[in-house]
């Protein structure tokens, strides 16, 4: 045998990367991917317009939307969109911070894999300064009052200024303040839980301007009572039943067969029909309710007697927003007629009345006493609009929900990143051995943020930067920043441009630690394919495997 035939472990379709190179092609896929995004950064950002499969049309510059919208192959590139996922879920902002972070983190790695660094003694060394980012961020959080409302605003407002809606100012900052301060639970020790999901409806109305758009104190449906020309329309200070079952004879479980022997036998079947429901509304009625709401099903006859005692009813509701009524007007959800008691019955809510907005019905119960649930009304000219605009409010309010949850606030406009990146590199110093180099390339780093706000405002960079690290070398003048609107580099208490701890510090974490996770990958085995019977032509294999590189342009699909 001879000595240098080759063995072959992998089969010929595998394709296996390794080493340096792989190294690379990560860090190519991680920067292409936050430089798809890095413009929609900072007040002064641009907007990014997607096409779908389907031809849907999605304009938005909210980090996470636009990276959901986009396919990708490279497996790197993947996982750097998993990241604003969970930054959107966990905190619900800084979706697009999370992405040029994590991709600066994997840049300035680049020249150490070049050197032939260990990946682990990189990863060593941005987890330390991880570690050390956040004891900063300890060190110049001030707390906030949750209930001063003007904090509040400045906080939320720098949260969307960002977007599309800043234009509009206050407007989306104040619904998101109301909802979420209507909806928050106290849990005790002055924390607040807030759950945006569940006990805050958006609803879009298209048509009407923005400004029409507000917080209700209470809840809105888009149903309409059952018999609109008998039922009342507007109640004042309405009891409400809700119920979860349905106000209807029985049927069998499955087709039922009765074999009537007399004429008579048929009516006196009807005739139980009609007592059952009889009972079941006589049981409802007798609480003197004003609306009844159920989620199943009302019958005909069931109707009659409601309208005929002066009830208004509405059928088919959707389980969660009957538990929004619920909460918004202190009803209990009853599963059985029989089983009604006065506790039951809601009288929070001041107003019940269906209206028309556009050409469709809309139910309000609004004015309720202390609501733990409401609906945000969102009006606007078209679909785009309103999307984005509920995708803006969707931020806010998770902004909100972060301050009620954990009161700190950090200077925005890149002053936190450049106060850690000036400490940092002070504490680098210190660092004993190899680490000592990815240490600083990390303080480098996290100067990405303030970088990208001057590049977007159009700025000279070179210039800013040299200046803002300047004020900050030493450690003071933390909340010296740039203002994204004029780009000028002021003080952030006095522009009240705030950024919320929880965001910040989640910012910190997810990138650091997924750029540790990408730098730790060094082979890429690709090409694993299923079994295929031997007449098929092999099937054509996806674009990546030809690929040694990610830095060609197909990767990113127009």
């Amino acid at each position: 045998m001879a000595l240098n035939a080759p063995v072959l472990v992998l089969k010929d379709s595998l394709k296996r990367e390794s080493g340096t190179k792989v190294h690379h092609a990560n860090i190519q896929a991680a920067k292409a991917v936050a430089d798809i995004i890095r413009t929609t950064l900072g007040p002064r950002s641009m907007l990014k317009m997607l096409l779908d499969a389907s031809g849907g049309i999605v304009v938005t510059n909210d980090g996470n939307a636009i990276l959901r919208e986009i396919d990708i192959a490279h497996p790197a590139a993947k996982s750097m969109i998993e990241l604003s996922r969970t930054q959107d879920e966990e905190v619900g902002d800084g979706t697009t911070s999370v992405i040029v972070l994590a991709g600066e983190m994997l840049h300035v790695a680049e020249t150490f894999i070049d050197k032939h660094y260990h990946p682990t003694v990189i990863c060593r060394a941005y987890t330390k300064a991880l570690e050390d980012a956040l004891a900063v961020l300890d060190k110049i959080a001030m707390p906030v009052d949750v209930n001063d409302r003007a904090a509040m605003l400045g906080l939320v407002k720098s949260s969307i200024g960002t977007k599309f809606t800043g234009q509009f100012g206050d407007l989306i900052a104040d619904l998101a303040i109301d909802a979420t301060t209507t909806a928050g639970v106290d849990l005790g020790q002055g924390m607040r839980e807030v759950d945006i999901k569940k006990y805050i409806k958006v609803e879009k109305v298209p048509g009407g301007q923005l400004e029409d758009s507000r917080v209700l104190k209470g809840v809105m449906i888009n149903k309409d009572v059952v018999a609109p020309g008998k039922m009342r329309r507007k109640i004042v200070n309405p009891r409400i039943i809700l119920l979860d079952c349905p106000v209807e004879y029985k049927k069998g479980e499955n087709q039922t067969n009765a074999e009537l022997m007399k004429e008579e036998d048929w009516q006196v079947l009807l005739e139980m029909e009609e007592e059952y429901i009889k009972n079941l509304c006589a049981q409802i009625l007798k609480f003197k309710p004003d609306l009844v709401v159920t989620e199943k099903g009302l019958s005909d006859l069931a109707i009659h007697y409601l309208s005929k005692a002066g009830v208004s009813a509405i059928r088919r509701l959707r389980k969660t927003d009957n538990n929004r009524i619920a909460k918004a007007c202190g009803a209990v959800i009853v599963n059985r007629p029989e089983e009604l008691q006065e506790s039951d019955v809601g009288t929070g809510a001041g107003l019940f009345e269906v209206k028309k907005i556009g050409d469709e019905f809309f139910t309000f119960i609004v004015d309720c006493k202390d609501p733990k649930a409401c609906t945000v009304l969102l009006r606007g000219a078209s679909k785009d609009v309103l999307n984005e605009v509920e995708r803006n409010l969707q931020d806010a309010m998770s902004v909100a929900r972060n301050i009620l949850k954990n009161p700190k606030l950090l200077p925005g406009g890149g002053a936190t990143e450049l106060t850690v990146s000036a400490a940092l590199k002070q504490k680098s110093s210190s660092v004993e051995g190899v680490e000592k180099w990815p240490y600083e390339a990390a303080a480098l780093a996290f100067e990405a943020i303030p970088r990208t706000l001057a590049q977007n405002c159009g700025l000279n960079v070179i210039r800013i930067m040299t200046q803002l690290q300047g004020k900050h070398a030493n450690g003071e003048n933390a909340w010296v920043g740039i203002d994204g609107r004029s780009g000028d580099i002021v003080d952030m208490k006095e522009r009240k441009i705030w950024d919320s701890y929880s965001v910040k510090a989640q910012t910190f974490k997810t990138a650091i630690e997924a750029a540790c996770m990408l730098l730790r990958i060094d082979d890429i085995v690709s090409g694993i394919k299923k079994k295929q019977a031997p007449g098929a032509s092999a099937p054509k294999q996806p674009q990546i495997e030809q690929e040694g590189d990610a830095d060609n342009e197909q990767m990113i699909p127009e």
